[in-house]
């Protein structure tokens, strides 16, 4: 027994050893997303300049599928070591949970909460070949068409897939849904006009609205964007619709804490730097930073508004 206990104490002083080391190697952020979409774009940032404050690089790993589940079922299965992060869309912490009888991992029992990083504000776009400019135009549309008006999404149960659930459901209206593996090969189609629609995130749109090759019907957030201030909200059109994309880090659970305070503190630290904020608000993003406890609440409050939604809509995934 006093080999054992030995043995355990030489093992627990080799972890403590270890961690306060951390990190002595490369890290690796998985995106759940095609690369080019908003959440790639936004954790190639945080890479960046996470890589310069731990002293080891950041490697961006870009695993899409299954609505952004497939990222999160291989974070879950990563060692909880600190060296695998995952930035989370509110698709995987929050929609998922209701949405899918079998996501293929647990919130609670798999993930820990670092902080958040960002709100991604979403538009709702069109090609211009529909001729339409308010959402109350299109409502008319659509139901003059009876589901012959197609919404691309960035894949089944995210975000953009729900708030156009959401606005089916109160503008009784019906569309096709079209789910892609993230916002850029939803993008591409958008472009060429084989889909008519879809909800994006203002930092993905923002240059194709620029430049004239898709029309900004409305944003989902409840004031206007700075981005867009010509541009109405859908909530201006349908009373009470509102929906906000947030995404946050997190890391497979029992990382040790102390590992999580680093984690956290240098994320803080990047999304609070005046200069990286100011390159993510130009970009489209709402910069957001939080202790792993509020990061903990807004999953919990998410849980809930995000349930309301899925059941209103009547959505639910296999």
């Amino acid at each position: 027994m006093l080999r054992r206990l030995l043995a355990a104490a030489i093992l627990s002083l080799a972890a403590l050893n270890c961690f306060a080391q951390y990190p002595s190697r490369a890290l690796r952020l998985i995106v759940p997303f095609p690369p080019g979409g908003a959440t790639d774009v936004l954790a190639r940032v945080v890479a960046d300049e996470l890589s310069k404050r731990l002293g080891q690089p950041v490697v961006v790993d870009n695993r899409p599928g299954a609505g952004a589940n497939l990222g999160a079922q291989l974070a879950a299965r990563a060692a909880p070591d600190g060296y695998t992060l995952l930035i989370a869309p509110t698709s995987i912490y929050a929609i998922a949970m209701t949405l899918y009888r079998e996501p293929g991992y647990d919130l609670a029992r798999d993930f820990a909460p670092v902080s958040l990083v960002a709100n991604v504000p979403h538009v709702l776009v069109a090609h211009p070949s529909l001729g339409v400019h308010r959402v109350e135009e299109l409502v008319a549309l659509a139901r003059a068409k009876r589901n012959g008006l197609s919404v691309a999404s960035q894949g089944t149960g995210t975000v953009s897939h729900l708030e156009a659930e959401m606005l089916q459901h109160m503008a009784h209206i019906e569309l096709l849904h079209v789910p892609y593996k993230g916002s850029a090969p939803a993008m591409v189609d958008l472009l060429a006009g084989r889909v008519h629609v879809m909800f994006d995130s203002i930092a993905s749109a923002l240059p194709q609205i620029k430049a004239g090759k898709l029309v900004a019907l409305a944003v989902t957030t409840p004031a206007r964007s700075p981005l867009l201030p010509a541009v109405p909200t859908v909530a201006e059109s349908l009373l009470d619709y509102r929906a906000e994309s947030m995404l946050g880090i997190l890391v497979p659970l029992r990382t040790p804490f102390a590992v999580i305070e680093r984690l956290n503190r240098e994320v803080v630290a990047i999304i609070n730097e005046s200069k990286t904020r100011q390159a993510l608000i130009e970009r489209g993003f709402e910069p957001r930073s939080s202790s792993p406890e509020d990061y903990a609440e807004r999953i919990r409050a998410d849980i809930g508004a995000w349930a309301k939604i899925v059941r209103a809509s009547g959505a639910i995934v296999e």
